[in-house]
């Protein structure tokens, strides 16, 4: 992400108006380079942001980790982090979830076209979309719960990279004010209030074309700020993603965190073409060329996204109150083939899945600082409430026209229409206590509660199946949180925690009370998570700091992906411990090192049939390591930039080798695994490393140039990859149950992407 991070000094910035900003931003757009008209363009995805940065003004001492340096008797956990507005600005990514890996033991890749939301893995989970990875964006959450294509869906890309403005984030189910999706962990990422005025243009391989522009200035006793982003993107497919996005930011603020307030306008809209993960078979027997092929040209998408939110901050008697509102507009429709032909031999099995949803909430938080004799205390006290009205279903389709509801060889499953209502409400206390000079806790209860009703159009199709997604259910869920610290000096800090959590599930899962053999006679609506952590936090020396954390997981029911259908559902109970070590180094005022790994192990707690004729307790798609390794290099004279080595480890496919039962339960036609379509052992997947590098070059008058090179070695590997069942339309009438398959979505190879941005 080629970004200038020369600071600016704000008090000698010339003043300029925002509306030059945006008519640059519409010049530069006009120019074309390949990019369709705006009214032409439907949403976009992919999103290397490169920034005009702050060009040509006086440098200024930077230290793009010290908060990582700082955190000592802030924290309750080793697990708990900040990450500093300078280190997301330098860090070399090509795609704006990616902002998220600065986050230790977190990767985000994605295994489709470039408007869908990235895929998570973290702590031994593929997290999928955004399953147990709570994420908010400016007060905003961004988990969509009952959605199309997966639970807890996170799209992250209406983020503009120039605005984040720092992160802070949590792992494991010991906090109180995380909620649904938070347990394994969260993310809160902050916009910035305040910009320099500025405009750049990046071109780049694979046909890669951004213009972005921004600008803030003092109004009235607060600062209005806008930005405006335009992309495209090819990709290295041969069929071009053709990914076309517009970013429209409008912001007032005034104050600061501690008191003031912001309103956020935000639009987003995006159109692209996907190629899906495909079969290795496509590729060995030539129906594809090579990995960057598809076996379905007209798998695609388009996403819009509208909001509007209001943060307040203030000082209320000897305590902090903080309160947000906020409300979103989201619509998306995404055409995906996965099975190809395993279950409509005529038209083949791509679905359009679709939802329109309007979503309506807010929070409220008040902090007290309390003494009780000598002992110091500090307690909260804080409510979240969320209401999503939302339209949303899967019904089959061809080339992205609709065809009739049930074609008579898909599965009733196949096809849902849904007016979904749902409420969630939330409140929580926290005390913490500083019982001496060496020792606190930080104790906690939150208590969650959620309301749903499904009307299923679809009810008598359903039906003739023995169930339905139609009806209502609510559950509430008591979650006790707590953490003993010990500090037994300046530089170091011991943690014990322990707590329960929880994830929503698809309210249309939940509805479907049919007996399936999960390990849970019916699927919760809010399923529990219990977790407990060991860690440590120490400052080796002034300018080390290193955090190491073993910690245990317990999920009531496991996230599971179906391929068949191409969205989530819910499996089993599952178990997760692991380790994680992380240390950040400031080895000169201009050069720093941060790096972490992790390393986890990841059961089902009883064997399960993954539909390839394979059972066992592997939960697919949970790698086994992960971790990255980055240097920042800033006020080297006019020079700054990022290194960054980003690693996925390995990971199972299967659930387990192939078992006789369960080959002949997944394959009627077959008896045994010798006779059926599927490997005989167990299947693994294998990880990456990918090389990323950003240089930045200030110079006086107020240009800048920035170069980014992204997978430096041209790593050939898989993105993604996924281990399921579908049909060639060449093994239509050889394989009527269809072949079991490594199916593989390509890291794109060396890319390259040059800016250049004027300051004004």
């Amino acid at each position: 992400m080629p970004i200038d991070r020369v600071v600016a000094d704000p008090c000698r910035r010339t003043r300029s108006t925002l509306l030059w900003s945006f008519a640059a931003a519409g010049a530069l757009y006009g120019l074309g380079f390949g990019i369709p008209a705006l009214a032409d363009s439907a949403a976009a995805d992919t999103v290397a942001a490169e920034t005009a940065g702050n060009l040509g003004q006086t440098l200024q001492e930077v230290t793009v980790t010290a908060e990582r340096l700082e955190l000592l008797g802030t924290t309750s956990s080793a697990s708990e982090g900040v990450v500093a507005d300078q280190e997301l600005q330098l860090a070399p990514v090509y795609r704006p979830g990616q902002l998220l890996e600065t986050v230790p033991g977190l990767i985000v890749t994605l295994h489709s076209g470039e408007g869908k939301a990235n895929q998570f893995l973290m702590r031994g989970y593929n997290l999928d979309h955004g399953t147990d990875l709570e994420t908010y964006v400016d007060g905003m959450p961004i988990n969509q719960p009952t959605h199309a294509h997966g639970q807890g869906y996170t799209d992250l890309n209406f983020v503009i990279p120039e605005l984040a403005d720092g992160i802070s984030f949590t792992k494991g189910p010991y906090y109180p004010s995380v909620g649904d999706f938070g347990a394994v962990g969260s993310v809160r990422m902050s916009y910035r209030d305040t910009i320099p005025d500025q405009v750049s243009a990046t071109v780049g391989t694979l046909d890669y074309q951004r213009y972005f522009a921004a600008g803030s200035e003092a109004l009235g006793n607060g600062q209005l700020l806008a930005a405006a982003e335009f992309q495209h993107y090819d990709g290295p497919f041969l069929t071009p993603d053709d990914a076309r996005k517009e970013n429209l930011v409008l912001r007032y603020s005034q104050g600061d965190q501690h008191n003031g307030y912001s309103i956020t306008g935000m639009f987003y809209h995006q159109l692209w073409t996907n190629t899906t993960d495909i079969p290795i078979r496509a590729i060995t027997e030539g129906l594809v060329p090579d990995r960057f092929g598809t076996l379905d040209p007209t798998d695609g998408g388009h996403a819009q996204r509208a909001s509007l939110s209001i943060e307040y901050h203030a000082g209320l008697a000897a305590g902090e109150f903080s309160a947000s509102s906020y409300f979103i507009y989201n619509q998306l429709h995404l055409f995906n083939d996965f099975t190809q032909y395993l279950f409509d031999p005529i038209h083949g099995d791509q679905e359009d899945q679709f939802e329109n949803r309007h979503v309506l909430g807010g929070a409220a938080s008040y902090t007290l600082p309390v003494a009780l004799g000598s002992i110091q205390n500090e307690f909260a006290v804080g409510i979240l409430t969320r209401y999503d009205l939302l339209g949303v279903g899967r019904l089959p389709s061809e080339a992205q026209v609709p065809l009739a509801p049930l074609p008579p060889t898909d599965p009733v499953s196949f096809s849902n229409n849904d007016q979904v209502y749902l409420f969630a409400g939330a409140a929580y206390l926290q005390a913490i206590t500083h019982w001496s000079s060496t020792l606190r806790s930080v104790l906690g209860v939150r208590e969650d509660f959620q309301h749903g009703t499904d009307v299923d159009y679809l009810a008598a199709l359903h039906q003739t199946a023995g169930y339905t997604n139609g009806g209502t259910k609510r559950q509430s869920l008591l979650q006790p949180k707590a953490s003993l610290i010990y500090t037994p000096g300046n530089y170091l800090e011991f943690y014990l925690s322990a707590g329960q959590g929880f994830h929503s599930a698809d309210l249309r899962g939940v509805n479907q009370d049919r007996s399936v053999d999960l390990g849970l006679p019916n699927t919760p609506l809010l399923a529990k998570q219990d977790g407990e952590e060991v860690g440590v936090r120490a400052e080796i020396a002034r300018n080390i700091a290193l955090t190491f954390a073993v910690y245990n997981l317990w999920q009531q029911s496991e996230t599971i992906i179906d391929p068949d259908v191409g969205m989530d559902t819910a499996g089993p109970p599952s178990r997760r411990y692991g380790y994680e070590i992380n240390l950040t180094y400031q080895i000169r005022r201009w050069l720093e090192f941060y790096g972490g790994f992790s390393g986890d192990h990841t059961r089902f707690t009883h064997a399960f049939d993954d539909g390839t004729g394979h059972l066992g307790d592997h939960i697919t798609d949970a790698p086994y390591a992960t971790g990255s390794a980055a240097m920042y290099l800033t006020n080297l004279g006019r020079w700054s930039g990022g290194l960054n080595y980003r690693f996925l480890g390995n990971y199972p496919l299967s659930s387990g080798p192939c078992v006789n039962s369960a080959a002949a339960h997944d394959f009627p036609g077959a008896t045994s695994c010798a006779s059926a379509p599927t490997a005989p052992g167990q299947i693994d997947g294998k990880g990456f490393g990918e090389l990323n590098a950003d240089v930045h070059y200030a110079f006086r008058s107020h240009w800048g140039v920035s170069v980014g090179i992204y997978n430096i070695l041209n790593t050939h590997a898989a993105a993604a990859e996924f281990w399921y069942v579908d049909r060639l339309r060449s093994e239509i009438e050889a394989y009527p149950d269809g072949r079991a398959d490594v199916h593989q979505h390509p890291l794109e190879p060396v890319m390259a992407r040059f800016t250049i941005s004027r300051q004004f």
